[in-house]
């Protein structure tokens, strides 16, 4: 037992697409959002630094860079799916936990389990770098909608994923990250051209006077 079949893993993230049986204009891997999320991730926990916070920093990396490495056993199940119900949300996380377990109890070297039990564990969490974690996801998940609704995808649910991710996003307003991006980024995209331009201002004003 080595490494090799968590290293090979790796690459067939590259080949689970988000957001399965929707018709898409462009397919983003878990992968990739895995790689999005961490940037994004490292953006607003800078923010957070020149705002005064801690940011442990190999915490924040290690949540955002593993945060969906879970989706190799399970695939990426539609967000409203996911939480349609608390009861079946909890079962799926156990399910995520049970596999992630037994892989690295079957794949990984003793010597590095504990480490990896760490790691590929749920990152979202009430730690600062948790909730940091929480918002990046869900930034890349907007942007991702966006892209869709701006290339005028007529499939109703990228609206819908929008609204739940922005929606979302303000439950950490508390954040001075998100307080930035709500008042310096959020704008900027919305200000292009766009199909439906109008109604995704429109949804964003409301979400945001609620």
């Amino acid at each position: 037992m080595g490494m090799h079949q968590y290293i090979k893993s790796l690459s067939d993230l590259e080949s689970i697409f988000r957001c399965p049986g929707k018709f898409k204009y462009e397919e983003h891997s878990v992968a990739a959002h895995s790689f999005k999320v961490t940037n994004i991730a490292q953006f607003l926990g800078t923010v957070e630094e020149q705002s005064g916070k801690t940011v442990d920093w190999r915490s924040l990396y290690e949540k955002a860079l593993n945060h969906d490495y879970s989706e190799l056993f399970i695939g990426d199940i539609k967000t409203p799916v996911k939480y349609a119900t608390p009861q079946l949300r909890e079962m799926l996380a156990d399910v995520e936990e049970s596999m992630t377990e037994n892989f690295i109890k079957n794949e990984i070297p003793a010597e590095f389990q504990e480490a990896y039990s760490k790691r590929l564990k749920e990152g979202k969490d009430a730690t600062l770098e948790g909730e940091i974690l929480s918002v990046a996801d869900k930034v890349d998940l907007l942007y991702e909608s966006f892209g869709e609704i701006q290339k005028g995808n007529p499939e109703s649910v990228f609206t819908e994923i929008y609204e739940e991710s922005l929606k979302t996003i303000l439950q950490f307003d508390h954040l001075n990250s998100v307080q930035y991006f709500l008042n310096e980024i959020l704008p900027e995209l919305l200000s292009g051209n766009f199909t439906n331009q109008a109604q995704l201002q429109e949804i964003s004003q409301r979400i945001l006077a609620e």
